[in-house]
């Protein structure tokens, strides 16, 4: 595949992209989120090259994009490369040697952590971002707020949820069309565990993908559908799509920046992370990406409309990193 700006932000249907150095467009540096090249350069400034491969979680993919766009403005030698097959499609290649960083939408688990270890693969963990599932529904059903036990009832394994109106009688008679993530993603795992107590218990009637802008336009175009992703998705699409409010007790909460880093927007609020292997920290390239990177969290959090991390969580963050380089 071309390394040319045909391949910049937005489409991602592709299942592994070559990040455009953004620095070649028309509006400059300023289209990256950054003003000066040289702060997201090697160290002291000086440019950086080689490859950096990352794969892993749809729902990191906008941040780690972001942040390899700015990153190869500054050092349009370098060749950074970000695809999306999950996160459990991301550890599957990392614990391969195959990525230098896999993003994640929840901690690795038992299983990567044993695949890791076999294929020696060490590794740092870091946080980058926050971010909240969004449940939403078609424009045409207007529902404003759902429970966490409609939620369980609704998506859990048998059930025999067909209408709206099958979860209160004061919703629509109109048929449900399901679309949630696959089997791979980080979101279908903290998702059914969160609202149907174990993870994998899922209903199996629905329209799955990875690919989370697949769900968004079957969601759009499906009358009576109703899905969940991650919100930055939403925010993307939030003209195409109506928002769902959560009540998991204390009455009902929408998911926004603010509720979703005081966690008030629960139990569907998490954090997300990078995998760092331990020996690509050594490559010149992979530690000027971490160390231009993780200081401006915040605004490649805004470039790529997702939740940033609090000051708290930076500062962790920052130290995790300093450890793993050290």
């Amino acid at each position: 595949m071309s390394d040319t700006t045909n391949t910049r932000a937005g489409n991602r249907r592709r299942a592994f992209i070559t990040i455009a150095a953004c620095g070649t467009l028309a509006a400059g540096i300023s289209a990256c989120g950054s003003s000066n090249s040289e702060d997201n350069a090697g160290s002291g400034g000086k440019q950086v090259s080689g490859a950096i491969a990352i794969d892993g979680s749809s729902t990191v993919y906008p941040w780690a994009q972001a942040a390899s766009e700015r990153f190869q403005t500054a050092n349009p030698d370098a060749k950074v490369t970000v695809g999306e097959s999950g996160t459990g499609g991301g550890f599957e290649k990392f614990c391969k040697g195959e990525t230098d960083i896999s993003t994640a939408s929840r901690k690795i688990e038992d299983d990567e952590i044993a695949l890791c270890k076999q294929g020696g693969v060490e590794y740092a963990e870091v946080q980058v971002a926050n971010d909240g599932i969004a449940v939403v529904t078609n424009k045409a059903i207007e529902l404003k707020c759902l429970k966490t036990g409609q939620l369980s009832k609704l998506w859990k394994k048998g059930s025999k949820v067909a209408s709206f109106k099958d979860l209160d009688p004061s919703f629509p008679d109109t048929k449900v069309s399901l679309y949630g993530p696959g089997t791979d993603s980080g979101t279908f795992d903290f998702f059914t565990e969160v609202i149907n107590g174990e993870k994998g218990d899922t209903r199996t009637d629905y329209q799955p993908s990875e690919d989370d802008n697949v769900l968004v336009q079957g969601v759009s175009g499906d009358e009576g559908g109703l899905g969940y992703f991650g919100f930055s998705y939403y925010e993307a699409n939030m003209d195409k799509l109506n928002l769902v409010s959560v009540d998991a007790g204390d009455g009902c909460v929408e998911p926004s920046a603010a509720t979703i880093q005081d966690g008030s927007y629960k139990p569907l609020s998490r954090p997300l992370f990078m995998y760092v292997a331990t020996k690509s920290i050594t490559k010149p390239q992979v530690k000027a990406f971490l160390d231009a990177s993780l200081p401006d969290q915040e605004e490649i959090a805004g470039n790529a409309k997702i939740v940033p991390m609090t000051e708290e969580q930076a500062a962790d963050a920052q130290a995790a990193l300093t450890k793993a380089e050290s």
